[in-house]
């Protein structure tokens, strides 16, 4: 019997068989802007039921994974049509997906986002994109090679705010940028390997949580909130929230891979993420934009949060998390939804709402119209892939207790051998790129 196919099924079949893939991709159903998708989520509760829910209002969920029993049993109840399963790897031989939703803890991020890119799905991926350096590559440039649509999940940056802000400091409104603070006042940190072996709740599948991760005893204290605590899993404060507070100055300013990152922080634990480390960047001048220095601060230093020291000079409230920018011309500060230009008084008619209303600002229909439209969204692997490795890199810096100097193109730390431990992935057998 000779099988017809349409246009979509006939591109995409002729893109993976050059790639020498095809044999294990299934046949995929007809995509057109009018007609809804076929979506599968990995991760059905706490962040990945938030993606889940917008995508849910406009498209087909048809498959549903989760380690925890109890979460996927809840997930079935709000979405009945989907078929569910333990291993995601599994979910991916069902035929009629046609994108994926990966809302997991940050080490297996990775892992999930190559094995759907592989089979041809479109892929979402909550930030950040990856939980090592080398693994942000791999993503950013399997997604790439397949010619999907993809989109980090750093909601934020689908926001009036963002949007105004990148508009502000492209047209020059503050002046040439070469200096950037990012603050940020949340603590993720542990003093170590939890200790005790409590035994594993019947709902949790513990070693396919762990995954690629190094056997260790289930504790609760990872599972299912302090993950980020430990690096095993996550990457404290700067993993969480690298990628939304970063994510401004590396839009506003046109950056990509720094050629150093030098931090500092109490002593380095070896299984808990610390409760203060700040970074600096240098990042090189791009056409004509000038080079910047980027200076990060998360957590309690001395009980204190910290500040850039403008903040005293001017003497502007201390409270939150944020971004401020130094132009020759004055300062720009921001916080998510809100921002202002300092000195006030130098900017008497700047206005700070959003007049350009062509954005597409909710993140998840942004992935999903260009998947329709055969678009592009903003917070692709490309851009997402190169934010993620600069974040990550500042955390591989701090393990190493030592400064690295950066060769972005071949990946590696120059002048640090021992950050290669932090920049690489190692996956325990059985798991693989």
């Amino acid at each position: 019997m000779i099988q017809s196919i349409n246009r979509r099924q006939f591109l995409q079949r002729a893109t993976l068989t050059a790639a020498g893939l095809y044999a294990a991709v299934p046949s995929f159903g007809k995509i057109s802007p009018n007609e809804k998708l076929n979506l599968a989520a990995i991760g059905t509760a706490n962040r990945a039921a938030a993606d889940i829910g917008p995508c849910a209002a406009t498209e087909n969920i048809v498959a549903l994974c989760d380690v925890d029993a109890n979460y996927l049993a809840a997930a079935k109840a709000r979405y009945p049509g989907a078929k569910t399963y333990t291993d995601f790897r599994k979910m991916l031989e069902q035929n009629d997906i046609d994108a994926v939703i990966v809302g997991t803890p940050d080490h297996m991020h990775a892992p999930a986002t190559v094995a759907a890119l592989q089979s041809g799905r479109h892929v979402y991926c909550e930030k950040p994109l990856t939980h090592t350096v080398s693994e942000a590559r791999i993503v950013a440039e399997t997604a790439k090679k397949h010619g999907l649509i993809t989109q980090m999940g750093n909601q934020i940056h689908a926001t009036n705010n963002y949007h105004k802000v990148v508009e502000t400091i492209k047209a020059g409104t503050i002046g040439p940028v070469r200096e950037v603070h990012v603050f940020v006042d949340v603590i993720y940190t542990a003093n170590g390997r939890p200790g005790g072996t409590p035994p594993v709740p019947a709902n949790l599948n513990w070693d396919l949580w762990l995954g690629p991760a190094e056997f260790r005893p289930y504790s609760p204290e990872y599972v299912p909130a302090k993950w980020r605590n430990y690096w095993e899993f996550g990457g404290g404060t700067m993993s969480d929230f690298g990628c939304h507070y970063m994510d401004l100055p590396f839009w506003a300013l046109d950056l990509r891979h720094p050629t150093s990152v030098e931090t500092e922080g109490p002593p380095v634990n070896a299984e808990g993420t610390p409760i203060w480390m700040n970074a600096v960047y240098e990042f090189p001048q791009r056409g004509e934009l000038p080079p910047v220095k980027l200076n990060w601060y998360c957590g309690q230093k001395d009980g204190k949060f910290q500040r850039p020291h403008y903040f005293n000079e001017l003497k502007l409230l201390t409270g939150g998390s944020g971004v401020l920018f130094v132009g020759e011309k004055g300062m720009l500060l921001s916080e998510y939804f809100n921002h202002t230009l300092l000195p006030e008084k130098n900017f008497p008619t700047y206005d700070s709402h959003v007049h350009n209303n062509n954005f597409e600002h909710d993140h998840h229909q942004q992935w999903l119209q260009a998947i329709k439209n055969k678009g592009t969204t903003l917070s692709n692997f490309d851009y997402a892939g190169t934010l993620t490795e600069s974040v990550l890199l500042a955390n591989a810096a701090y393990r190493s207790s030592s400064k690295i100097n950066w060769d972005a193109a071949n990946l590696k730390a120059i002048n640090n051998a021992k950050a290669e431990e932090f920049i690489q992935h190692h996956y325990r057998k059985g798991w693989s790129l």
